[in-house]
């Protein structure tokens, strides 16, 4: 995973697993976002590869991380937009948006398209400083 927030409040990942990642690293952009303490909205063009299994480290250094960030997870990000063209996957990827909505605090929308994406994120945005 990788984070670009150069567009902030649009937030780029790529979810993609690369070996050797500093995932210190995505934590500390993660945790730079959120304390900029406005809403923002994670968009991402790639899902994680199927046969990637976190290690056990990875997934306590998650847990952690996300009981610390909690509330800030809540408040500030609006939502996950994932881009995915082909219809039978995002349907998929409708009922893992149920766990992940549970599990991160904000929910998973689908895209078809990165405009698409990127005029969903548009619209949520105005919203959270109503």
């Amino acid at each position: 995973m990788s984070i670009n927030s150069s567009n902030f409040p649009l937030v780029w990942m790529n979810l993609a697993q690369e070996p050797g990642h500093d995932h210190q690293k995505d934590f500390d952009e993660f945790d730079a976002n959120l304390q900029r303490g406005e809403p923002f909205v994670l968009l991402t063009d790639t899902v994680p590869a199927e046969d990637h299994e976190h290690s056990p480290e990875e997934k306590k250094r998650t847990a952690l991380w996300m009981k610390k960030h909690k509330i800030a997870l809540r408040k500030l990000v609006l939502a996950m937009i994932m881009i995915e063209p082909n219809a039978a996957k995002r349907l998929g990827f409708k009922a893992f948006a149920v766990v992940f909505a549970k599990f991160w605090g904000y929910p998973l929308l689908l895209a078809t398209s990165r405009e698409q994406a990127i005029e969903m994120a548009t619209e949520l945005l105005p919203k959270a400083g109503k």
